[in-house]
């Protein structure tokens, strides 16, 4: 996803006015009815969607704290295709930019355009990233997480009015929230409808505000919440906590908050699927003779038969050792033991003289030129 500052080609501490100057000269260059380059319409289309995020104060602020997650809720990202009448959102600057109306939603050809925000609307989703350890992952259990959200102001019940009052309806749009006026251009006479500059199309305004906040109805709060992580999760799961998300507006339900979880990798095990993967180191002579070895595993010290005759690399299998299955605890995978075989550098002599008594009951040959079953452990 490409920085929407980038996109612009602005600084991060750009004002609005600068914003809105890079805007206009990307829109010029980029619009599909000037530049018909193969792309042209693409770029336009991100042009728009940054510029409808950084134009706005509280989207901005959203967009610069959580990246694009913070904003994902928000009506955002039509394409040119995607512009008509009556769902004009990004269109009004571009209609200035090119005609010289009103900044706002605007309809063309006498038809009512833009889109009253008087009524309830969703609060955006926000995203939280949150990081595990290797067997918090695989048990999963309660974890204490921090987030600041938008909630909703207790003192004005977010009506953004003080307390013992209430918003009045806007004067100059009539509580429409919005306004029409008629524009001649080059290619005829147009009737713009756009956004109500006075309420910013909500159709009312508050004359008292509320001064806990500050009139916006909402105010941003750090909670600490207590999630259940499952049993079984990996890096990408994602967990949805319902309504935790930034409150709504006008009465609207609040968003979900989306927390991404990532694992820390453990140096003894390693995890494929619901398996779980080790190394086992043990001497020839166990190898060849077989023991009983205790081995760590993600649930403790596990007793593990090393059979007679094993060979390096063989893999052995301690059954539902593993993860538990992510929906299904109930059922686990496997703890699978990769066996290495160590073979000593050095023997003292008496190892030697008895080694060299076991080669001759084998008829292993141990003679200069032959590697033969001395050879063969100590090469």
């Amino acid at each position: 996803m490409a920085d929407y500052y980038e996109t612009l080609g602005v600084s991060r501490d750009a004002d609005k006015d600068e914003i809105k100057r890079a805007y206009r000269r990307l829109a010029r260059k980029y619009h599909p009815d000037v530049n018909k380059e193969a792309g042209a319409e693409e770029r336009f289309k991100e042009i728009n969607r940054a510029y409808e995020v950084l134009s706005e104060p509280e989207m901005r602020a959203r967009y610069d704290r959580f990246g694009e997650a913070g904003v994902s809720g928000a009506a955002g990202g039509p394409g040119f295709s995607d512009f008509g009448v009556g769902d004009m959102g990004g269109f009004a600057d571009i209609f200035e930019t090119f005609f010289g109306g009103f900044a706002g939603a605007g309809g063309v050809g006498g038809h009512s355009g833009g889109r009253r925000r008087s009524g309830p609307v969703r609060g955006d989703d926000l995203r939280l990233d949150l990081r595990l350890d290797f067997k918090e992952a695989i048990f999963g259990g309660e974890k204490e997480i921090r987030i600041s959200h938008l909630e909703t102001c207790n003192t004005c019940n977010g009506s953004g009015a003080k307390p013992g009052t209430s918003p009045k309806t806007c004067g100059t749009c009539g509580g429409s929230g919005q306004v029409r006026r008629a524009t001649r251009t080059p290619f005829g006479s147009f009737a713009q409808v756009s956004v109500c500059p006075t309420c910013n199309g909500t159709g009312q305004v508050i004359e008292d505000k509320c001064t806990d906040c500050g009139g916006r109805g909402t105010k941003q709060v750090t909670k600490k919440l207590k999630i259940s992580i499952p049993a079984g999760v990996d890096n990408g799961t994602r967990l949805r906590v319902s309504n935790e998300g930034d409150a709504g507006k006008a009465g609207g339900p609040p968003g979900d908050l989306y927390v991404y979880l990532f694992v820390n990798e453990e140096e003894q095990f390693q995890r494929d699927g619901i398996n779980i993967l080790s190394e086992l180191s043990v001497s020839y002579l166990q190898a060849i003779l077989g023991a009983t070895i205790e081995v760590e595993t993600i649930d403790g010290t596990e007793a593990l038969e090393i059979p007679a005759g094993t060979q390096p690399s063989t893999v052995l299998t301690l059954e539902g050792k593993g993860v538990p299955r992510l929906g299904n605890p109930s059922q686990r995978g496997d703890h699978l033991i990769t066996v290495q075989i160590e073979i000593p550098t050095r023997i003292s002599n008496e190892e030697r003289e008895i080694l060299e008594k076991l080669a001759a009951l084998r008829g292993d040959s141990t003679h200069k030129g032959g590697r033969g079953f001395l050879g063969n452990l100590f090469h």
